[in-house]
């Protein structure tokens, strides 16, 4: 590979682009441009921006990851997550339906994707590993969860409000008595109809001789049947008049490609919100990317998806659209209606701008709860209730940062609710990581294998301890280890020997270093030896860039059978077990 079709893998997969691939693009390409029309536009409610703005951000930013990103069925565009975190982050700054609110909007798709492209360069995506997969989870239900509270205002038809999830609920409870019963059966109907087609439209559809995947092509097209069929009630039995709202006129054609003016303290506002929205958008992007990719066994690279997602970003600004990543759900329409190559989004995105330039004069009559009940439909998906359970029989501490990040999210707001999972995570990894599990390891009789002698029936000397430490050492854990042998030593009057087994450490740093000299002076005063075992190349390479090793008074051993053979002169026991099963 050239290094230029690195950086720019449209050259790798257009070189063998043929006929059948061109057909399979095309197929996708029309069933993901009919899903993500009225997608864009709820979305673009969501985000706070006029609905043509969606269409906007679902069409270049699809020829820009066609041409930098490396998944072949991956389909970018607005995603519910990304577009609620934006109307967190410009909500603060500007009112919505104002000039400044659309500029905030354009600035933080610019911010996300310079951050991103950056970081693709410099090669940093392993920065999104310290969101853990329950802090992401946790993060992702109470967003769902906000967004399905946030519309239901729409589907009510009455004003709403509030600040955060239990305000808005407060709030609506409290405007119940004047729910509009017209703009009410449209939202419940819609939202019905749209479940309906999802559950069981394939099975209908099937039993009425059509092939399954004729079936589900045309049930992933329910939603523009949603979206004609209460346009054409709205506008039929004039609903405007009777206090439905519509959507409005959509002005029709494309904008220009431009760049905001710069605005220092436009900046200063938004970067943080910006590295949030990127950091969420490549977890969730790479995640559906990786998933994909893995069923027809292919790879993506993770770096180059920061360049391709960063490229797809500044190409929404320059659109003045938003902020966009990866979504699960038409990237998963893409892959089955058989997408072969990255064209498949570039012919998407000639669908959305046809659209944009001859179809809008047909959403005027459009309902808002129509898309209301589009965004909750979608969102729903995202709650996870089942993952706290899990988390919760696997692990308190990360059960305890799900949480966490749940309960802020929904009580202080996105931005809030994504650092204090993140701080929590890496918390309690340091925390978890400064008491490391250390075992006290002997022989199994017969073989050449240490465990554990809480867990096994095993041999010991009573003049040597043989100690396993599970964990790499470094700054926060090595006076733990310190402690463990300073204990020991102390309950041990006839020990002689003490041997770290060191084949779970994959690093030491220079403070473990210290460490580690200061156990080997203190035991050497007391008349014990220090001995390592089974150390890893790496390791051993970085202590022979320091003096220990002509300081240790004892050896590094292969391994630790050959340890203890050697300090014993044979490879004999002298005590029976201690160990217990």
């Amino acid at each position: 590979m050239s290094p230029l079709s690195k950086y720019l893998p449209i050259l790798t997969w257009s070189r063998s682009y043929d006929s059948a691939a061109l057909s399979a693009d095309l197929l996708a390409a029309v069933i993901v441009t009919i899903m993500l029309i009225p997608q864009s536009l709820a979305y673009a409610m969501l985000a706070g921006v006029p609905p043509e703005v969606g269409l906007y951000a679902s069409i270049l930013p699809l020829v820009a990851y066609a041409i930098f990103g490396t998944s072949k069925t991956l389909a970018v565009g607005p995603v519910a997550v990304v577009s609620l975190m934006t109307a967190s982050a410009v909500g603060q700054i500007a009112a919505e339906g104002t000039a400044d609110y659309a500029t905030a909007a354009v600035m933080l798709a610019l911010l996300s994707g310079g951050m991103l492209l950056a970081m693709g360069v410099l090669r940093l995506g392993f920065l999104a590993n310290f969101l853990s997969h329950p802090v992401i989870s946790g993060f992702i239900t109470a967003a769902g969860l906000l967004i399905a509270v946030g519309q239901i205002r729409h589907i009510l038809g009455v004003a709403g409000g509030g600040e955060q999830f239990f305000d808005t609920l407060l709030t609506l409870a409290g405007q119940l008595g004047a729910t509009n019963p017209v703009t009410l059966a449209i939202g419940l109907g819609a939202l019905a109809a749209l479940y309906w087609a999802r559950r069981g439209l394939v099975a209908l559809l099937t039993r009425m001789g059509l092939g399954k995947t004729l079936a589900q092509m045309l049930a992933k097209a329910a939603p523009i049947l949603v979206v004609a069929v209460t346009s054409l009630l709205t506008w039929g039995f004039d609903l405007a008049g009777r206090g439905l709202r519509i959507v409005g006129e959509v002005p029709a054609g494309l904008p220009l490609p431009a760049l905001p003016s710069l605005n220092p303290g436009l900046i200063e506002a938004l970067w943080m919100p910006a590295l949030l929205i990127s950091v969420v958008g490549f977890v969730e992007s790479v995640s559906v990317g990786q998933t994909l990719a893995a069923k027809r066994r292919e790879r993506i690279d993770p770096d180059q998806e920061l360049i391709g997602l960063g490229a797809a970003n500044l190409a929404s600004g320059l659109a003045a659209g938003f902020p966009v990543t990866g979504g699960l759900a038409r990237s998963v329409v893409n892959f089955e209606a058989g997408a072969r190559t990255p064209a498949a989004g570039v012919f998407t995105a000639i669908g959305i701008a046809l659209a944009a330039m001859f179809l809008t004069p047909a959403l005027y009559y459009l309902p808002q709860a129509v898309l209301a009940a589009t965004i909750i439909l979608a969102v729903l998906t995202l709650v996870d209730f089942g993952s706290l359970r899990r988390s919760f029989r696997y692990s308190r501490p990360d059960f305890a940062a799900q949480m966490a990040t749940i309960l802020v999210t929904l009580g202080r707001g996105v931005e809030a609710g994504l650092i204090a999972g993140v701080t929590l995570s890496i918390g309690l990894y340091l925390w978890r990581s400064s008491r490391p599990h250390m075992a006290i390891v002997g022989q199994v009789p017969g073989t050449e294998h240490y465990r554990n002698i809480d867990r096994h029936e095993v041999l010991t000397c009573e003049d040597v301890l043989s100690l396993r430490v599970d964990e790499s050492l470094y700054f926060a854990n090595a006076r733990a280890l310190e402690d463990r042998i300073s204990a020991e030593v102390a309950a041990r009057p006839a020990l002689r020997h003490v041997v770290l087994m060191a084949s779970a450490v994959n690093e030491i740093d220079a403070s473990a270093l210290d460490s580690l000299l200061s156990i080997n002076e203190r035991l050497s005063e007391a008349g014990i030896t220090f001995h390592l075992s089974e150390v890893k190349g790496p390791v051993m390479d970085r202590l022979q860039r320091s003096d220990f090793l002509s300081r240790l008074t004892g050896e590094v051993h292969l391994s630790q059978h050959g340890a203890c053979c050697a300090i014993r002169g044979d490879c004999t026991p002298r005590v029976g077990a201690i160990g217990r099963a």
